[in-house]
């Protein structure tokens, strides 16, 4: 058996071909799961299973009793877990048939252990006699074939049934993983974040959620099979070593990985690992590595030279997988270590992490870095294009000072890997990445209106303040308004508001740690005077014992309502815990936009006093959901569709459709982070790009009609 190298289709037609004599059922290339963006899907169509920390196998089972486990890129692995054989042979019982599922190995608490399959591999690949001290397991999770029936095209429901079904003699060897279904989880009164909470807490990496009504689809990677994991892995291809010191002399030190970009097919430095091994696997990797060498790296541009000082440089051709914490916007794994070697991967299939943003071409002169200029037109392809926080040798950005071009803007940024949202690791560097990304879809939504910032300059988990007044320092070519206190009417002590119009002003903002930027609902013109309101805001805010399900069913019938009146209302997610609805108006008076909310909150509270308040005091909001008509007060601002929060996760304020409205049944269903909010700027796109167009007359408020 090969140690290192590609396994390609030549592999698994080899293999099939091999055992076609015994009448063992084709190979079938797996079915693979997308990752689900960190949002995990929820409602009656799901099934949840256990992600398991293995080596995928697929188990064919001739009806005369030959079996043969294969990889899934078609590595024959029937002689090493030869102990599974005989198991896997009785639970068909004289019937042919295929499995889908996972070789896995046990630890000492009964939990899931990659590291030791890794371990007895090891021993396999050296020869090493004697019984196994690591005992496997096989778990299925899915049936192909059963006797002289195809299944690939038949529901995962019924796959599942079936699978099921069938006897398992020793479950010591050979089992079925647990799938979930959402009436279960209802039953024992479990959302699927606390299903999840479960998973990790009994050592899984994750859980799988598959669409009940999906079909097998072979060497496909579908929506139907989404994956959530609880720790963030990644496949690499190892492309160099440093030689251990001290205790490590004559052993590997540390690794330096690569991954490729799935775009250009490009090799990509991605930096290297020095933990997690153990000292067997330091030794066994030397002796992989050395007939390997090579004298000059495999990247497709040289990486920073302070980084691979001493290292020994291989052929790009074992693939390993790491567990890390961030991939920073300068294209490197921060604070990984080590899993273990997957000779069940080729190369090519080590891809950038999904976080990763492409990288712009090396520069060979050191200059400030240059960003695109970025339009206000709308996205129609991810526009994540380049990062404004990307040193000009591609090197990691420094936690210190470093100077970038923004447009035609100079801007200096600091400290970019602080992490600014602990439970995702995200960085203030990966913030400003974001609204790069979404500053065409947000920028509209910020022209000239007097902005609001919140910041966080110790992280979500530290002291926040709102900030109005331009801060001491502020560049001098950032356009600011000064108005008289808060509100279109203007009242108080002066206040010098930025109003963030382009890129530059975004960027600035966003490395003072602002992570939300709240706006009212008018404008200024030119001179600095405040316009009329152009938008109406009707906010509704979850009492105890509501969540956002219960607002998306008040806001269907705020839409009846306000489309009634002649208005188009738009929904978009607070990234809190409510939604807001916005609609574009035209009238004369500051104060009418209150007045209107308020008349259409109080004839909802009206009609369903047990569901809907009007009230602002907290002790009328239990159980209801609060129509916040005072939004639209001068004084007061919202958050701007497309800003970020500043919660446990780097969540956004998403415009979403009505049709996701009626469809919310979780509210963990309308919870969109930043990478996922970048995403949807495809598909679905710039929701709110129209709603300028569809500007209506406020119409008069419900209790004044009628009137003389």
């Amino acid at each position: 058996m090969r140690a290192c190298g590609t396994f390609g289709p030549e592999v698994a037609m080899a293999a099939t071909s091999q055992r076609g004599q015994t009448g063992v059922p084709a190979w079938v290339e797996p079915m693979l799961a997308k990752a689900d963006g960190g949002r995990l899907p929820s409602g009656p169509a799901w099934r949840y299973e256990d992600k398991l920390d293995g080596y995928r196998c697929a188990v064919r089972v001739a009806a005369a009793g030959a079996v043969a486990l294969t990889s899934r890129n078609g590595l024959d692995l029937t002689a090493e877990f030869s102990e599974l054989v005989d198991p896997i042979a009785r639970v068909f019982a004289g019937r042919a048939g295929v499995l889908d599922g996972e070789v896995v190995a046990y630890d000492e608490r009964g939990r899931i252990d990659f590291g030791l399959l890794q371990e007895r591999r090891g021993r396999h690949r050296r020869h090493v006699d004697g019984p196994h001290r690591v005992d496997v397991r096989f778990l299925a999770f899915d049936l192909l074939r059963l006797g002289d029936a195809d299944l690939l095209r038949e529901p995962y429901d019924e796959r599942r049934g079936l699978l099921t079904s069938l006897p398992m003699p020793d479950p010591y060897r050979v089992d079925i993983v647990r799938a979930i279904t959402h009436d279960r989880l209802r039953a024992d009164r479990l959302t699927p974040e606390a299903l999840l909470r479960r998973t990790a807490d009994a050592g899984y990496e994750g859980l799988v959620a598959k669409l009940g009504s999906s079909t097998y689809q072979p060497g496909h990677r579908s929506d139907a099979w989404l994956k959530h994991p609880v720790t963030v892995t990644t496949e690499v291809v190892v492309c160099g070593w440093r030689p251990g010191k001290g205790g490590l002399s004559g052993s590997v030190g540390g690794l330096l990985l690569g991954a490729h970009d799935p775009v250009t097919g490009d090799l990509v430095y991605l930096g290297d690992v020095g933990t997690g091994f153990s000292r067997t696997q330091r030794a066994d990797l030397r002796s992989a590595l050395e007939p390997l060498e090579r004298r000059t790296h495999p990247f497709a541009a040289a990486p920073p030279r302070e980084d691979v000082v001493g290292a020994r440089w291989v052929e790009p051709r074992l693939v390993g997988e790491v567990v890390y914490r961030t991939f920073t916007r300068g294209g490197r794994l921060r604070h990984t270590a080590w899993r273990g070697l997957r000779e069940d991967r080729g190369p090519a299939e080590a891809l950038l992490p999904p976080s990763a943003a492409p990288r712009p071409a090396p520069r060979p002169v050191p200059s400030p870095v240059t960003t695109s200029p970025v339009t206000t037109s709308p996205v129609t392809t991810s526009p994540v294009t380049a990062s404004p926080v990307t040193a000009p040798d591609d090197t990691p950005p420094p936690t210190g000072r470093l100077s970038v071009r923004v447009g035609d803007r100079l801007l200096r940024l600091s400290n970019l890997d602080k992490i600014l949202y602990p439970k995702a690791g995200f960085t203030k560097g990966e913030v400003i990445a974001y609204y790069t990304a979404i500053a065409p879809l947000l920028l509209p939504h910020l022209r000239n209106r007097p902005v609001t910032v919140v910041r966080w300059p110790d992280g979500v988990d530290g002291q926040s303040w709102f900030a109005k007044n331009t801060p001491a320092g502020a560049p001098d070519w950032l356009r600011t308004v000064r108005l008289t206190g808060s509100g279109s009417r203007g009242s108080g002590d002066p206040v010098e508001y930025p109003l963030i119009d382009d890129l530059p002003a975004l960027v600035w903002a966003a490395n003072l740690a602002a992570l939300e930027l709240h706006v009212p609902q008018w404008t200024v013109d030119p001179q600095g005077t405040p316009r009329p309101p152009d938008r109406l805001v009707i906010d509704l805010d979850p009492g105890e014992g509501t969540t956002i399900v219960d607002c998306c069913r008040v806001a269907e019938r705020v839409r009846d309502i306000l489309v009634a009146d002649g208005l188009t209302p738009l929904a978009t997610t607070s990234g809190s815990k409510g939604l807001q609805l916005y609609a574009a108006i035209d009238t004369a008076r500051a104060d009418a936009p209150s007045a209107y909310a308020k008349a259409v909150a109080r004839l909802l509270a009206r009609e369903s006093p047990d569901t809907v308040t009007a009230v602002m005091a907290k002790a009328q909001r239990t159980g209801r959901v609060l129509l916040d008509w005072s939004q639209n007060n001068p004084a007061k601002t919202t958050i701007a569709p497309y800003s970020l929060r500043g919660r446990d996760l780097p969540t956004v304020a998403t415009p979403i459709t009505w049709d996701e409205v009626r469809a919310c049944r979780h509210p963990s269903d309308l919870v969109f982070t930043a990478d996922q909010a970048v995403a949807r700027a495809a598909d679905p796109g710039d929701l709110p790009a129209g709603l300028d167009t569809t500007r209506a007359p406020l119409p008069t408020p419900v209790a004044e009609r009628g009137k003389a």
